[in-house]
C-alpha cells in the first residue's frame, strides 16, 4: 500500500500518522516483493531467531522507494495505519486463519494467501488542529448516509454510539473505496467522505491521485 504522510495536498505541511493509503501499488509487482522479502523482513526475521527470540505475528515496515533500493523509515510489530485499511478489503483468505497461523511455528508454511483484483483507496478524515492540535467533542452527521455506497467506514477518534458520534480528536474516520480501478475506488471513497461532516474536518484531495493519472485499469 502507499500512504500520505503530511496533512496538506502535495505533500505539504507537517507529518501525520497518515492521511490516506491505496493498494495496490503500480509498478510494485511480485519482483519487487520478492526483493523486499529477502532485503528487508528476512534478515529481521533472522536475526531474532539468532537471538534465541524467534518472532511470530506481524512485522510491518514503511518504506522508502528509491533509486538506490528500498530505505526503511520505520519498523512495527502491527499492522500499517492507514494502510492496512486498504490492504485487507482485498484479502480473499481467511484473515483469522492466517492470524491464528503466525502464532503458531510453522503454521504459515505452504500457504498461499489469496488477493482480489479489486482496488482500494482508504481517505482519512482529521479533527481540526491535527497534527499538531486536536480538537474533540464534535458532532458527526451522514454516517447513515454512506451506506448505499461501496464502501468501509472505520471509527478511530469517536466517542459515543446508538447512532450519536461525535470527534474524540485526531484522525476520527476512515473512509475506504473500493472498485475494479483506483479511479472507481477513489470515487467510491470521496462521495462517502464528502457526505461525512463535523465541524473543522481536513481531508487530503489528492490521495491515489497518481494511480489514476498513470491510467491503471
Amino acid at each position: 500500500a502507499q500512504d500520505y504522510k503530511r496533512i496538506y495536498d502535495g505533500d505539504n505541511g507537517p507529518n501525520t500518522g497518515g492521511m490516506g493509503s491505496y493498494s495496490p501499488v503500480p509498478g510494485i509487482g511480485a519482483q519487487h516483493v520478492a526483493v523486499l522479502a529477502r532485503t528487508v523482513h528476512q534478515p529481521i526475521v533472522d536475526e531474532l531467531r539468532r537471538r534465541g527470540t524467534p518472532f511470530h505475528g506481524v512485522l510491518y515496515a514503511g518504506l522508502m522507494m528509491t533509486a538506490t533500493g528500498p530505505r526503511v523509515l520505520e519498523y512495527n510489530c502491527r499492522f500499517g495505519d492507514p494502510e492496512t485499511q486498504a490492504v485487507l478489503p482485498r484479502l480473499r483468505s481467511d484473515l483469522l486463519d492466517l492470524l491464528d497461523r503466525s502464532a503458531r511455528l510453522g503454521g504459515l508454511d505452504g500457504i498461499e494467501i489469496e488477493w482480489s483484483s479489486a482496488w482500494a483507496v482508504t481517505v482519512v478524515l482529521a479533527s481540526r488542529g491535527y497534527p499538531l492540535s486536536s480538537s474533540s467533542g464534535d458532532p458527526i452527521s451522514g454516517l447513515e448516509s454512506v451506506d448505499s455506497l461501496d464502501t468501509e467506514i472505520l471509527h478511530a477518534g469517536t466517542s459515543g454510539g446508538d447512532g450519536a458520534y461525535f470527534t474524540a480528536g485526531g484522525r476520527v474516520l476512515n473512509v475506504t473505496g473500493i472498485g475494479d480501478s483506483p479511479e472507481q475506488a477513489r470515487g467510491h471513497a470521496y462521495a462517502a467522505a464528502d457526505r461525512i461532516e463535523f465541524d473543522g474536518k481536513q481531508i487530503r484531495r489528492d490521495i491515489a491521485e497518481r494511480a489514476v493519472a498513470r491510467g491503471v485499469a
